[in-house]
C-alpha cells in the first residue's frame, strides 16, 4: 500500500506519525490478512499518544474516504477501508479513552453497524474504568452512546461508582447510574448510598 495515494490528508497525518507507531500499524496490517486475532500491537509499547496518534489518522482516512465516494475509485476506497479498520482493531485492541470509544461508537452509529456498536460495549465494560465510562456520558451528546455508557455504569458494583460521588464533574452522572441501578437492577445497596446522597445534598443546600 502506498500512502501517498491515500490523499494529502492522509499522508500529513502519516508524516507526522512517530516511528514506532508506523511500525506499529504496518505489522498490523501485515498479520490482518493471516491472523486477525493476533494482538496487533503485541511487539509495540503503547500510550496515550498512540491514542491521539491513531485517532487523527482514522479521522483523516474517514474524510478522505468521504471524499473519494464520488467518483468512486474502488482501489483507493479499498485501501482507505483497510488502514481504518487497522486503527480500528488496535484502538479497540488497546485503548481505554473515553475519546476514543466515542469516535469509535459514533463511527459505528454513522455505519450502522450495530454488532459492532455491541462489541464496543462489552470492551467498555470489561476494560474501561469508572471514571472513563463517566467521560463518556459527559463528553458525547449521542443520546445513543450516553445510554451505553450509563448501563455500563448501572452494571458496576455500587462501590466502584462511590468515588465518582465526590468527583464534581461526575457526581450527577454517579447518582443516575446509582438510581438506574436501585430501580431497574433492584439494587438495595444502592438505593441506601443514593438515600445517603440525597440527605447530605440536602444538609449542603440547608
Amino acid at each position: 500500500m502506498m500512502i501517498k495515494d491515500l490523499g494529502a490528508g492522509v499522508v500529513s497525518v502519516w508524516d507526522g506519525l512517530r516511528p514506532i507507531t508506523k511500525k506499529m500499524l504496518v505489522g498490523a496490517l501485515a498479520k490482518s490478512g493471516t491472523n486477525p486475532a493476533n494482538n496487533p500491537t503485541q511487539k509495540f509499547s503503547y500510550d496515550a499518544h498512540a491514542d491521539w496518534e491513531l485517532r487523527r489518522l482514522l479521522s483523516a482516512l474517514d474524510e478522505q474516504s468521504r471524499k473519494d465516494a464520488a467518483p468512486r475509485d474502488d482501489d483507493k476506497l479499498g485501501e482507505i477501508a483497510k488502514l481504518a479498520e487497522t486503527c480500528v482493531r488496535v484502538l479497540e485492541a488497546q485503548s481505554g479513552s473515553a475519546e476514543v470509544f466515542i469516535q469509535l461508537a459514533e463511527r459505528a452509529i454513522r455505519k450502522h453497524d450495530y454488532n459492532k456498536l455491541d462489541k464496543l460495549s462489552d470492551r467498555l465494560f470489561e476494560r474501561f474504568s469508572a471514571a472513563e465510562i463517566a467521560e463518556i456520558v459527559r463528553q458525547s451528546e449521542m443520546p445513543q452512546i450516553r445510554a451505553i455508557a450509563y448501563e455500563t455504569l448501572a452494571l458496576l458494583p455500587v462501590p466502584t461508582l462511590l468515588p465518582l460521588l465526590d468527583d464534581s464533574l461526575y457526581a450527577d452522572i454517579a447518582a443516575n447510574a446509582l438510581e438506574q441501578k436501585a430501580y431497574e437492577y433492584d439494587s438495595e445497596e444502592a438505593r441506601d448510598v443514593l438515600d445517603q446522597f440525597d440527605s447530605e445534598i440536602e444538609i449542603k443546600g440547608g
